[in-house]
This record gives structure tokens, sequence and C-alpha cells, in this order.
């Protein structure tokens, strides 16, 4: 008589757990990784675009990824600001004998506020007079989520791995 009476009450106790609102601190943390899953996949798709938008010869939408106050360093170029940066990968676009191309690997995205380190490979293709050479360079971009609600680097580094 004593277990049929504990399954009903057990099963009122489970029912009555599940329908309560999870504690405050629980439901933080859960929109909290859901925010940062959001992120992080902003992240991934500006970097995964950016790459598309190069290879197809979009030179503004190239430019778009970087906030106006970026700052980069690349061991082959010297210390940019957006315009030289910009002003680099237009000259490489408009180089009708030779394509460049860009693949991105995607290692790490941090995110913490308004601000993310971003973990990655760049793969490089130069095709020129039927040959295509590659090359990659890790790198570290550093993005902030600007005004605007938009993800842009805003500082970068990057070295081959020739």
């Amino acid at each position: 008589m004593m277990r049929r009476a504990a399954l009903p009450l057990a099963s009122v106790a489970l029912a009555l757990a599940l329908a309560l609102p999870l504690p405050l601190s629980l439901r933080a943390a859960a929109a909290g990784e859901t925010a940062q899953a959001a992120d992080q996949a902003a992240i991934r798709a500006r970097l995964t675009g950016w790459a598309e938008a190069f290879n197809e010869g979009d030179a503004g939408r190239v430019c778009d990824l970087f906030a106006d106050d970026l700052q980069s360093d690349v061991e082959t170029a010297a210390a940019g600001d957006k315009a030289s940066v910009c002003a680099r990968l237009k000259a490489a676009l408009a180089k009708p004998d030779r394509r460049l191309t860009y693949a991105v690997a995607i290692h790490d995205i941090l995110v913490s506020g308004d601000m993310a380190a971003v973990r990655l490979t760049w793969t490089s293709t130069l095709s020129a007079a039927g040959k295509s050479e590659s090359w990659g360079e890790q790198g570290l971009d550093v993005f902030r989520r600007d005004p605007d609600g938009v993800w842009r680097i805003v500082r970068y580094m990057a070295y081959g791995t020739r």
C-alpha cells in the first residue's frame, strides 16, 4: 500500500519541479550562453563573408569588416590602419593578370561583452600565368561590436606559416 501511494506522490513532485521556473542564476547563465553562441555565429559569418566578398572582388564589402580605428600588424607589411589595409586589398583586387583568393579556418572565438578575440588561419592562393601557389597565415583578430551592432575588426596580427 505504501508503495502505490509513493509512486503518484513522486510523479506529482516531479511535475511540480518541472513546472517551476529556473532560478535566476540558471536563467541568466542559459541566456548568456545563448547570446555568446549568437555572437560567435555573427563573427564567424563576418569572416566567411569577408572571404566570399574578397574572392568575388567586392572591395566595398571587404573594407566593411574593419573598424574605422583599425590597427594591423602583419609580418609581411608595415603596420597599418583602415585606409592603408583597404588600399592594399583594393590593389590586390585590381590586378587582372593575378587572382588572389582567401579561405578561413577559425580555431577559437572568445567573446566577452562587446569584444571578441578570434584565433584563425587564412589560406591565400595566388593564381597567375597558369600557376598557383598557396600559403597560410596564422592570426589573431580582435573584434568590437560597433554602435550599429555589427562586429568589426579593431586590431589584428598575422604571421606566415610557409
